[in-house]
């Protein structure tokens, strides 16, 4: 008798996410795909690896780096870009400060909203047809309006009222020369399913994701970590506590959690038990407005 194989909820999202990826490596001239060593651009090359093995991944991996960037995540970039054989393109937002093109309010001051124009300007100056990214629809509300295939215009703008149906699972990749496709393969993942396949997969990640004592204070509601960029302001006394990051984002504006979680199945249960996603609870330059992440996201944000 012939048993039926039912795929598990977690096999569908990796089926789903390497068609993703496959189809774009198909129809899409020079895709690249957004690395920065945090745990959904991991998760996300991770499958990319799995989408093409044991052929190398056929496109270039790119970071948007502001100078702002966890010392132990950039290690951890470069060690996984060399563990794949892969082509890193690394696109600097001093640069675009050096020429001009981008203005920090004030020495020191957090670079996080300057990276649109660094990411435009990578796409354009290496002529990207698609670029990766890994955000997912639950991180929150603006997000969860865009498709997989995101389409954005010669100025790297998106209209939310103007997008693609992608009935069936299929996929319009078609564009003009300028022009420019945002492609999402971990939209339907959750932070909780991400995780799950973490563990599952037995995924490396920076050690940040994982709690250990840190020096950190308290501010604006959240706990940050006592670093090059982040310094006690008057009235702060640090103070240690036993940690963990939600998300990796720049040092000067992501948070960290108390958390005993120092393994991935230990992350898992945590994250199940939560009621407020990881982005909303760790990450200043988030703590926005629906219509002001949209509005950014309107400019060529990610």
């Amino acid at each position: 008798m012939t048993v039926a194989y039912e795929m598990t909820h977690l096999e569908k999202l990796e089926a789903e996410a390497v068609h993703i990826i496959r189809e774009v490596a198909a129809t899409i001239e020079k895709p690249a795909m957004l690395f920065s060593g945090g745990k959904d651009s991991v998760v996300m090359l991770h499958l990319a690896v799995k989408a093409f093995w044991p052929a190398p991944v056929p496109f270039p991996v790119m970071h948007v780096d502001t100078g702002q960037n966890f010392d132990e995540v950039i290690a951890f970039r470069d060690r996984t870009v060399e563990k794949y054989g892969l082509r890193l393109v690394v696109e600097y937002v001093q640069d675009d400060i050096d020429a001009g093109r981008v203005h920090e309010d004030y020495p020191g001051a957090a670079r996080n909203r300057l990276q649109t124009v660094t990411l435009l300007r990578g796409i354009s100056d290496n002529q990207f047809g698609a670029v990766f990214g890994g955000a997912r629809r639950d991180e929150e509300k603006a997000r969860a309006k865009e498709r997989v295939f995101s389409f954005r215009d010669e100025f790297g703008q998106w209209d939310p009222r103007n997008q693609r149906p992608e009935l069936w699972s299929l996929y319009n990749g078609r564009h003009r020369k300028g022009e420019n496709i945002r492609v999402f393969p971990l939209s339907n993942w959750t932070e909780l399913d991400i995780w799950s396949y973490i563990h599952e997969e037995q995924i490396e990640l920076p050690q940040l994701y994982f709690a250990r004592k840190r020096e950190v204070v308290e501010r604006d509601g959240m706990l940050l970590e006592v670093n090059k960029f982040i310094q006690p302001e008057e009235g702060e006394t640090p103070f240690e506590a036993v940690t963990r990051y939600r998300t990796v984002g720049d040092a000067t504006c992501t948070g960290c959690v108390e958390s005993s979680a120092g393994d991935a199945e230990a992350i898992v249960a945590e994250v199940a038990a939560a009621r407020i996603t990881e982005r909303g609870a760790t990450r200043a330059d988030d703590r926005i407005s629906e219509a002001g992440m949209e509005d950014r996201k309107k400019e060529g944000y990610f």
